[in-house]
């Protein structure tokens, strides 16, 4: 059927058959997603060109809101599925709606269009011919003189052009090789203008589709003819640079030369056409006057990560200079560290007591120290002891109705049980303190201003730049904040060494506990720990200890020698619980994949061939199988780095399985959740795991293999942050020398500002945040991409207008020093605005 948008479809698409082709009637629409356009069809087949011989088949594929019994084509390939056998796999498909005379009369008369009688459809179609529906689309006011009742005819028209409108929407997606999710994704944002945005500008997908890149935008750029030095295109390609550069390093900015000479080799590999070094440069320029980024010196960021940094900082000055309580003085507090003590049935020593006073006493404070030393000591009893300064009650069943005034969070589910098992009270991840959803289509921000006391975060090395940004414009002034975290562990996966970086900063108050408290002095696990924070292996590295061994071997012993060991522990009576593998890469002989496999086949073997197994991305999923949760799913309550175990599966064919769809229940220590097939790539098995997905974990044994394979990723504080995770047994295997790399290749700071921001705002410094320096020109990148480092040395680029303060007052920004509050007042006095006596 001909469309006003046809014309809006890809070059390639003439809606004719260019591969193996199906027509035929839906008997039955099997499954439709709640979340993307993918559906599972049953259609009765009146023609086709595949070896197919029987009357139905399954189809499967990206659909609009597909109507049982209406005729359509699809075109696709046949694929054999394992399970349910033939079936045909759509990469597209068209409305055939009968354009007969009779077949439109019984299309305009049936269920979609209530109201319509047969009479009045025949009367439609005698009077504006067999193209009506085309005609309707293009003029609804030619439907006048058929007299319909105002209702009918609205009803008539919605329903066509949503029907036709997403349809062809879809056609056309589909058409340009996007899936189901990223289908829905991209409908969702543009609705019935997608297909003209997309002609219009491929590349506005990179910015506002999280999953299209900038290869797929171009490949359809190409398709549609778009020139290969187009403005468009060299902005995309310097943002989608400028973002992987962030992603890829965990810095929250990069330099003009290298990220100009990465964008140009970008942009000529993927096209294989030179472009013009001077016309990128310029653009990097425009990018700048758009605001989607800054320049700052030689720096150039992402905007919304420079003002991440600058909001950082006005917050943390925000509440550094809030008002304490006036009730501790060193007299309250001293006796109320020794009730606490008491009570606890513990002796504070020097430090601990320093620390426990720093901290109570300050309104933002940060307390680090590595295993061993007593932070988590500390934090129970600073919990304590806010409740004894401050009249609280402890106990939960008082405040039903109302705030707990203490907080406690951590970055991960893990992390976050593990604070409440130590305090005996509630904690959460910092998304949902916040109210995050987690989702990864669009930006956040937080749902609610905190309420309470105090706020302690722990672990707050795994806290990236974007997350603590909004966790601090959650926070009150009069909250009390207590930042706990190890400095020598892995920083956050996402841009920034916040913690790090807070730590370089001597405006805020912080304590480093170094002395190691040890409850088994015969522990040897610790003592290793510090020794590889300070750049060595112990002496006694190779010989086996008590609670540690090591067992050299290749790489390619990894996999036997893992499978010996936890086959020995499980004989022990070990549980899959209780043993961790950690590794730093997912391929390999020694790698996380082959690994899981393997300890999967030890803890939970399949048993028969009838015994129920899930398949998916190469691994295989059974009842009784631990499970590692991939992203935060706060819907759910569950979050990123939550290990569960499955405890039921459904396969579609099933007689009892009235959702007819595989999925499986997995259970978390908080609750159940059941995952469809569409959810499947938010899980893997964890029976091995990275070492940043076991950040915030610690388990009773843990086997970590490091082999020279791993060359790139043997870095100190990898093997210092995987050393730690073990409670009372750790296994070493690998090469001696892939652990002396690790040791004594410190890894390098990120690039970042954070620190920078804070010297900048403490000290009132005249910068103000978001007005970087006045650009002149970009530098020009080498055609021939030299190696780049980011001390080289370039002008700056930034936007005259670009700003990061807003056009109003905020709080924040008068006690950062930013705005003056009294701003246009001079001279101005409250008696100015008193009634004049008459």
């Amino acid at each position: 059927m001909a469309t006003e948008q046809s014309n809006l479809l890809p070059p390639d698409f003439d809606g004719q058959t260019t591969t193996h082709f199906i027509v035929g009637k839906v008997a039955a629409v099997f499954f439709s997603s709640a979340d993307s356009f993918y559906k599972v069809l049953l259609v009765k087949v009146s023609e086709q060109n595949i070896d197919w011989s029987e009357d139905e088949i399954v189809v499967t594929g990206s659909f609009a809101d597909i109507q049982e019994e209406a005729t359509y084509r699809f075109t696709g390939k046949t694929v054999r599925h394992p399970k349910y056998g033939t079936q045909f796999q759509a990469d597209n498909y068209q409305n055939e709606t009968p354009t007969t005379r009779s077949g439109l009369i019984a299309y305009l008369s049936g269920d979609d269009f209530p109201g319509l009688g047969k009479r009045t459809a025949k009367r439609i179609v005698e009077t504006l011919g067999e193209d009506a529906i085309d005609k309707i689309i293009a003029d609804p006011k030619i439907l006048k003189p058929i007299g319909l009742r105002a209702s009918v005819e609205q009803t008539l028209i919605d329903t066509l052009r949503v029907n036709n409108g997403l349809e062809q929407t879809i056609i056309g997606l589909n058409a340009f090789g996007f899936g189901s999710r990223l289908a829905a994704s991209i409908y969702a944002r543009y609705q019935g203008d997608t297909l003209d945005v997309i002609h219009e500008n491929p590349y506005k997908l990179v910015e506002d589709i999280k999953g299209v890149g900038f290869k797929k935008a171009d490949q359809i750029a190409a398709q549609l003819n778009v020139d290969p030095q187009a403005d468009s295109r060299l902005r995309a390609a310097l943002l989608t640079q400028i973002n992987e550069t962030c992603a890829q390093n965990g810095d929250t900015y990069t330099t003009a030369q290298p990220l100009l000479d990465a964008t140009l080799k970008l942009l000529e590999t993927a096209r294989n056409v030179a472009i013009d070094p001077q016309k990128l440069a310029d653009q990097l320029v425009t990018l700048a006057h758009e605001n989607k980024i800054v320049g700052d010196e030689n720096r150039i960021y992402l905007r919304s990560l420079y003002e991440a940094e600058w909001g950082i900082a006005e917050h943390l000055k925000r509440l550094h200079e809030a008002d304490n309580d006036g009730n501790l003085t060193e007299k309250n507090v001293d006796r109320a560290i020794e009730h606490v003590a008491k009570a606890s049935n513990l002796t504070y020593d020097d430090s601990q007591t320093q620390a426990l006073k720093s901290a109570i006493t300050s309104h933002l404070f940060l307390l680090t120290g590595g295993p061993g030393t007593g932070k988590t000591t500390i934090i129970r009893g600073l919990v304590a002891l806010f409740a004894e300064l401050h009249d609280v009650s402890l106990d939960l069943n008082q405040y039903k109705d109302k705030t707990f005034p203490i907080l406690l969070a951590a970055p991960t589910g893990r992390a976050a049980k593990r604070m409440a098992e130590t305090t005996g009270l509630p904690a959460s991840t910092i998304h949902r303190l916040l109210g995050l959803t987690g989702r990864e289509d669009g930006p956040e921000t937080p749902t609610k201003d905190l309420e309470g006391g105090i706020l302690i975060i722990d672990e707050m090395s795994m806290v990236d730049t974007s997350l603590f940004e909004m966790l601090l414009q959650a926070v009150p002034s009069h909250m009390q904040v207590i930042l706990v975290g190890d400095k020598d562990q892995l920083p956050s996966v996402g841009a920034g060494q916040v913690f790090h970086d807070l730590l370089q900063s001597p405006s805020l108050p912080q304590i480093e506990l170094t002395t190691i408290y040890r409850q088994d002095d015969s522990s040897s696990i610790i003592p290793l720990a510090h020794a590889i924070k300070d750049g060595r292996l112990p002496d006694d590295f190779a010989v086996n200890q008590k609670d540690r061994s090591f067992i050299a071997c290749s790489a390619y012993q990894v996999n036997h020698l893992v499978e010996q060991i936890v086959g020995k522990a499980k004989s022990k009576g070990f549980s899959a619980d209780q043993v961790q593998i950690l590794a730093p890469m997912y391929r390999g002989a020694a790698g996380i994949d082959k690994l899981n496999t393997t300890v999967q086949n030890i803890f939970n073997p399949r048993k028969s061939a009838r015994q129920k197994q899930l398949s998916f991305n190469g691994q295989d999923f059974r009842v009784g199988d631990k499970v590692l949760h991939l992203v935060n799913s706060p819907e759910d309550n569950v979050f990123n780095g939550d290990i569960g175990k499955i405890v039921g599966i459904d396969l579609a064919n099933d007689p009892h399985n009235k959702e007819k769809k595989d999925q499986m229940t997995i259970a978390f220590e908080q609750n159940e959740v059941t995952y469809q097939r569409r959810d499947w790539n938010r899980i893997t098995l964890a029976y091995s795991m990275s070492i940043h997905k076991a950040q915030g974990s610690q388990f009773k044994m843990v086997i970590l293999p490091m082999v020279t394979q791993f060359s790139r990723m043997l870095q100190r504080n990898l093997l210092y942050t995987a050393v730690t995770r073990a409670e009372q047994m750790l296994i070493l295997l690998g090469d001696v020398e892939a652990f002396e790399r690790s040791v004594t290749n410190e890894s390098v700071n990120r690039l970042t500002t954070l620190t920078k921001r804070l010297q900048q705002v403490f000290d009132d410094e005249t910068a103000t945040p978001g007005v970087p320096t006045q650009p002149t020109t970009a530098p020009t990148p080498t055609s021939e991409t030299a190696p780049a480092t980011a001390e080289t040395p370039v002008a700056p680029v930034s936007a005259a207008t670009a700003q990061s303060v807003p056009d109003y007052l905020t709080p924040a920004l008068a006690q950062g020093g930013q705005v003056d509050p009294m701003i246009g007042m001079d001279g101005v006095s409250p008696y100015d605005f008193m009634p004049q006596a008459t």
